[in-house]
């Protein structure tokens, strides 16, 4: 399913991969010709691969370390032998996978247009999200309603500083395209931040939060 285009890119969701119903997408240019760039590879990845139609691809970007945003990446490597991007600030990563590091405000080109690294720690070290056009693919940086776990309460204010120092400067119509679920916008996300942060609360709230309930 195609959830946001513009005249430079188009934006494939691929979404309920694997037990945990991630999310993973493929960036297109407007010129079928090229090379596209592929977003996480989740388990059931084969559907990624169904869907790129027999296109070439450039790179493979991955979100974050946890196990369901890699596991579909021996489907992809049947596929492709594209390098994969990570942040050099992320632990735990499979060394066998020859990954290369993406470091905060790096930029790669797909057709004419512009993707920019944003480094966004919190849910873990390396987490990044990666904005091109007005779209913001987040991982398990930000969803619809709230960050994404986390294993501590400075975790959680490590995030929440990534999310509103960085991400929400970002422009209100920003798309909001998480590694999980439905999308969101940037506008949406920071009036319902705007309830979360008008409350006091336990100085160790971590985990699973939510702007709206928390």
């Amino acid at each position: 399913m195609i959830i946001y285009s513009d005249k430079l890119i188009e934006i494939k969701l691929l979404n309920n991969l694997g037990p945990l119903a991630n999310n993973a997408y493929i960036i297109s240019s407007s010129d079928s010709n090229l090379p596209v760039t592929i977003i996480d590879a989740p388990e059931g990845s084969e559907a990624v691969v169904q869907a790129l139609e027999g296109r070439d691809v450039d790179r493979i970007v991955v979100t974050h370390s946890h196990a369901d945003h890699w596991n579909g990446f021996d489907e992809l490597r049947k596929y492709t032998d594209s390098p994969v991007f990570a942040s050099e600030k992320e632990t735990n990563l499979n060394e066998q996978y020859d990954i290369q590091a993406l470091i905060d405000g790096e930029i790669f080109k797909i057709g004419d247009a512009t993707a920019k690294i944003i480094h966004t720690p919190g849910h873990t070290p390396g987490s990044i999200c990666i904005h091109i056009g007005s779209a913001l693919l987040t991982g398990d940086t930000l969803f619809p309603g709230g960050p994404g776990r986390t294993r501590s309460a400075d975790l959680l204010n490590e995030e929440i500083n990534s999310i509103t120092n960085k991400l929400y400067k970002l422009p209100d119509e920003t798309l909001v395209l998480p590694g999980h679920g439905n999308d969101t916008t940037i506008a949406l996300s920071k009036e319902e931040y705007a309830i979360f942060a008008s409350k006091t609360h336990d100085p160790d709230l971590h985990g699973d939060v939510a702007w709206l309930e928390s």
